[in-house]
């Protein structure tokens, strides 16, 4: 694939290791002007400086922000629009899995509020410069591992609690934020795209720990794909023009998959929920 990205601004949250560094490393090998939404300086500051000699592309630029903390986010989003005078690429990817029920300082379920609220708040405090910026998209990185999303009882006060359960919720609510945001963005010359990386060996699920965590991350080593070949439908989506212009759609290996989670009712629910949640626009 060849695209040429030169004068095009992109933010790749998640982008300290993993899917997220070779979905950076793939834009500013094109030519982007990417900027790495990390948590952790020193790895951000690590993987800025791998990406820059790997690509010789100078402008990659690391942001610290923890997307489970929403004043982080506010901050981030409020330094990037003060930088960047045109933004038109972004790619949700920043996620955690957590084998014990943990809350955020504002009460939240911690793998809610990162995976699901990180990626609605992000997009939505940067949609009015990505529409300026049109053409412009947005990609979301989902997961085949998704479901069992209840509105009702998104911190899983009333349901036991664990990891894959509330890993599976937030993965599936990305799918249908994904839906709601590409009907929102309708017209504009902003697509949103969601997409399934594969069986990735990233670090996620170890780092969340917990027995879960520690047979999966097991599994994923022994038969999962790179990151770089995990991060190809993600990057393909940002960059190729093959994609020009398509919105609303689910990819799985850069191919159209049909998505079950189609529910334009309980999309909207969805939507109004985060918008509670994230107090956007309050």
């Amino acid at each position: 694939m060849t695209s040429d990205l030169a004068g095009r601004v992109a933010i790749v949250t998640g982008a300290s290791d993993g899917i997220g560094k070779e979905v950076a490393r793939g834009l500013a090998a094109r030519g982007a002007r990417v900027v790495l939404a990390c948590r952790n300086a020193e790895r951000g500051e690590t993987a800025r400086a791998d990406i820059v000699r790997s690509t010789g592309n100078g402008a990659v630029d690391v942001r610290l922000v923890d997307f489970s903390v929403p004043a982080s986010i506010r901050a981030f989003a409020a330094a990037v629009l003060q930088e960047h005078p045109a933004l038109h690429i972004l790619v949700n990817n920043a996620g955690v899995w957590s084998p014990e029920r943990r809350l955020t300082a504002e009460g939240l379920e911690l793998t809610w509020a990162t995976n699901m609220l990180g990626y609605f708040l992000t997009t939505t405090l940067l949609l009015d410069r990505l529409r300026a910026s049109a053409p412009a998209r947005v990609v979301v990185v989902a997961s085949e591992l998704a479901g069992d999303l209840d509105l009702d009882d998104l911190g899983f006060t009333r349901r036991p609690y664990g990891g894959v359960a509330a890993y599976a919720q937030s993965k599936q609510a990305n799918r249908m934020f994904t839906w709601a945001l590409a009907r929102r963005l309708h017209g504009s010359g902003v697509t949103a795209n969601a997409l399934h990386p594969g069986g990735v060996a990233t670090g996620i699920f170890r780092k969340g720990g917990g027995l879960g965590g520690r047979v999966v991350h097991a599994l994923t080593r022994l038969f999962a794909r790179s990151p770089a070949r995990g991060a190809d439908t993600a990057l393909w989506l940002a960059a190729s023009p093959e994609v020009e212009g398509r919105t609303g759609l689910f990819f799985v290996d850069r191919r159209e998959r049909r998505c079950r989670f189609r529910d334009e009712a309980h999309e909207e629910r969805l939507w109004a929920r985060c918008e509670v949640m994230t107090r956007i626009g309050g």
